[in-house]
């Protein structure tokens, strides 16, 4: 029981060190400038500001849509003109994605353009201000996180954070500068799920055996998105906003890459979730039966797998189809054949992404599974000899 209890210790005091190290390289990250920093509009400043009334007598509508200006006085809420008051105008381009009418009360984000001497030349009406909002939305997530699962949930925060900055300060910036977009994405998806595991299941076996079933999956799903990314003529414009990037000047970047490597990085998550419920399974089956042979963990591992693999597939396909519910709708409304749908570009790259990803979730959960049988059967050996000394003496 004492030497449980250290070991526990121990175990608890190597997730603490890991967690501060990781937060360590959180604010090193987000210190870091990724090459990119430039400010685009010269003399100019983004604050928040409130609507205090509007005009939208040159507003005209043609049809669905509207267009014109809607003219807004605002009273500025940040930055070095906050308390004065300005009009401001809102620009409609007639596009209902992008367009936004303010009503009095809103909150604003808007661009000030300035001439020379410091003074408001422009005042443009960018969006509705959602900074706040976002905060508070995070702010529920991580004190529900927290509440329900204590420092399981705190070290969820950590991963979380570390990921999105993995993303932003490491992976973009490195694709713009012309990294290998597959070599990259390996890097980057592997050092997450490295780093995820080991804080949700701390220095033991089990999250040992998920990062290598996680590794070995991931090389495969790679492998795949290459080779059905080229047998199905995916170019990687089928993006959005892909195009608007090489007109920015980056017209020597490999798209196509690009995208197979999202298609390994946006399954990562559910691979290394996949990996990790078997592998912690698992570690519960042995821990209360540590007399199971090889066989008979394996078989387990793969038997756990089956009823995990089918939710997850599924869960992987919503998530997708979720992207393009409106291009259905869209092609169905038309009366578009079937065959005709899922054999355009856009639908063809969805399925290669679903499908490709759900391969990679059922690969992996064999690998964990063997990986386990290896790992955990010297566990039962070790046990076995020592309860055959103790029987001994």
């Amino acid at each position: 029981m004492i030497k449980y209890l250290k070991n526990n210790n121990v175990l608890h005091n190597k997730n603490t060190i890991f967690s501060i190290i990781c937060l360590i390289a959180i604010g090193i990250l987000l210190l870091i400038p990724t090459g990119f920093e430039k400010q685009i509009y010269i003399n100019s400043e983004g604050i928040k500001a409130r609507v205090l009334s509007t005009d939208e007598s040159a507003i005209y509508d043609t049809g669905l849509i509207k267009q014109g200006d809607q003219v807004c006085e605002v009273e500025i809420l940040s930055g070095n003109f906050k308390g004065e008051k300005v009009r401001s105008v809102n620009l409609l381009t007639g596009s209902l994605e992008t367009d936004k009418i303010f009503s009095v009360g809103d909150k604003a984000f808007i661009l000030l353009e300035k001439s020379k001497d410091g003074n408001i030349v422009f005042a443009n009406m960018v969006d509705h201000y959602r900074i706040n909002l976002e905060v508070i939305l995070i702010g529920l997530f991580v004190i529900v996180l927290v509440i329900f699962s204590g420092s399981t949930g705190i070290r969820t925060v950590i991963s979380f954070a570390f990921t999105l900055i993995c993303i932003l300060k490491l992976f973009v910036p490195m694709l713009l500068k012309g990294y290998h977009p597959i070599l990259l994405a390996l890097v980057i998806g592997i050092l997450i799920s490295t780093v995820t595991l080991i804080l949700v299941g701390g220095f033991t076996k089990k999250a040992y055996c998920a990062i290598l079933g996680t590794i070995f999956a991931s090389l495969i799903t790679c492998i795949l998105a290459i080779i059905f990314g080229n047998i199905f003529k995916i170019h990687g414009t089928v993006m959005q906003w892909s195009e608007s990037l090489l007109y920015s000047g980056f017209q020597d970047l490999n798209l196509t890459l690009i995208y197979q490597s999202g298609i390994y990085l946006s399954c990562s998550g559910a691979i290394l979730d996949l990996a990790i419920d078997i592998s912690a399974s698992i570690d519960e089956i042995v821990d209360k039966n540590p007399n199971l042979s090889k066989k008979e963990i394996l078989f387990s591992g793969i038997t756990i797998g089956k009823s995990i693999v089918g939710s997850q597939t599924t869960t992987l396909l919503l998530a997708y189809m979720g992207s393009f519910i409106g291009v259905m709708m869209v092609y169905m409304a038309q009366g578009t054949p079937l065959l005709s749908i899922l054999n355009t570009k856009f639908i063809s790259s969805e399925i290669l992404q679903t499908f490709v990803g759900c391969i990679g979730l059922v690969i992996v959960s064999p690998l964990t599974a063997t990986i386990c049988s290896h790992v955990y059967t010297k566990k039962s050996k070790e046990l076995k000899l020592t309860d055959y000394k103790i029987k001994k003496v």
